[in-house]
């Protein structure tokens, strides 16, 4: 599933530029996450990067998002070849 950053942002800009999928831009008010960007850092590390660099633990599941790790990976495979 995507990820979705809540209103507690505080705009500090940690969380952009650790995400390897460039998913992270500045929104209209707080940064935002794009779903089709976003692989919860599936197949480049454990954890979500987002999340684990948040101080404020504002990056959430995004329930209109639900997505399995395998869907996660072929999202990832379509985007690296995208890019290739």
């Amino acid at each position: 599933m995507s990820l979705k950053i809540n209103e507690l942002c505080v705009n500090c800009d940690v969380c952009e530029p650790v995400c390897p999928n460039k998913a992270i831009s500045m929104g209209a008010d707080i940064y935002v996450i794009d779903p089709a960007l976003c692989t919860e850092c599936v197949g480049h590390y454990d954890e979500p990067q987002c999340v684990v660099v948040c101080p404020v633990e504002c990056i959430d599941p995004d329930p209109e998002h639900p997505e399995t790790e395998a869907q996660l990976l072929a999202k990832l495979a379509d985007l690296q070849g995208s890019t290739a």
